[in-house]
């Protein structure tokens, strides 16, 4: 069964889905709308916050709060009351760039991608955060996405795009090490997008093109599929209380659909694992 979420607008772009366990709140992102949104399930209540640029995602943070991504920085972000305050510009960003998707790994460390806003040239990168400096990781990419770490914070996963593949780093100590396919997507799968692991180990992943959410297993193959109601599916995450459901975002901006750039919940069969915070 897909719910969509009942509330007074769409997403542009909704993207950066985090499930806070500390609260039992869903928050995520509408990147071209500059929003942040919440959604309280006990209640239906969906709240939602103007930001003073586009904003890719919201992590919540270890000693309270949380941290987004904003136009070309990150920032420390509270809600109630809102306010939001600058930590780190990304270095060596051109104005036509910002910022997409973003996690935390097992450490309290940040990943998080840049793109052009024309979601067509190779400007994009994929960049650490270890609290005092972003850096560099790898790159050059169009449409750095993900990117998500495995439940023992062993590896990384992350995709680009528009190339259509998600790509295996190991993590160690902190770095990279070297990259390696791990899903080539076909060319009626859609593109890789937002991707999250759940507790079996295995990969879900938002096929932005394809109205669906796919499944892979740790060897990389398609195992499942759950078709929604909308083309630009951008994202996913695993919530609740018990991490047995599922949240959806996805965009309105290009497409003229009854449920493009709603939020959608889903049953996935499967419970999902707890978020890494950051620690910064």
């Amino acid at each position: 069964m897909v719910k969509v979420i009942a509330r007074d607008r769409v997403d542009t772009l909704g993207e950066g889905l985090f499930w806070d366990a500390r609260c039992d709140q869903l928050l995520w992102t509408d990147i071209l709308g500059k929003r942040i949104n919440r959604l309280t399930p006990a209640t239906g209540a969906v709240e939602s916050w103007q930001t003073p640029d586009v904003t890719g995602w919201i992590i919540g943070c270890e000693g309270g709060g949380y941290v987004a991504g904003i136009g070309r920085s990150v920032a420390r972000v509270t809600l109630d009351p809102f306010a939001v305050e600058a930590l780190a510009d990304i270095p060596d960003q051109p104005e036509s760039n910002r910022v997409n998707d973003a996690a935390a790994d097992a450490h309290g460390r940040l990943w998080l991608g840049t793109m052009p806003f024309s979601c067509d040239v190779p400007t994009g990168a994929f960049h650490h955060f270890d609290g005092t400096a972003i850096t560099q990781a790898s790159g050059p990419y169009t449409i750095p996405n993900g990117p998500a770490i495995d439940p023992e914070g062993r590896f990384l996963l992350h995709t680009d795009s528009a190339m259509g593949v998600i790509f295996r780093y190991p993590l160690e100590d902190g770095r990279l090490g070297e990259r390696t396919p791990f899903v080539t997507f076909e060319d009626d799968w859609g593109s890789p997008d937002g991707m999250t692991f759940d507790a079996e180990g295995h990969l879900w992943v938002a096929c932005w093109g394809a109205s669906c959410v796919t499944r892979f297993s740790p060897a990389g193959e398609p195992v499942r599929r759950i078709e929604l109601p909308a083309s630009q599916v951008s994202n996913c995450v695993f919530g609740g209380a018990r991490l047995d459901r599922m949240y959806v975002t996805s965009a309105a901006d290009g497409v003229d659909e009854e449920h493009g750039g709603a939020l959608f919940e889903i049953d996935p069969g499967v419970r999902g694992v707890p978020a890494f915070l950051y620690r910064g």
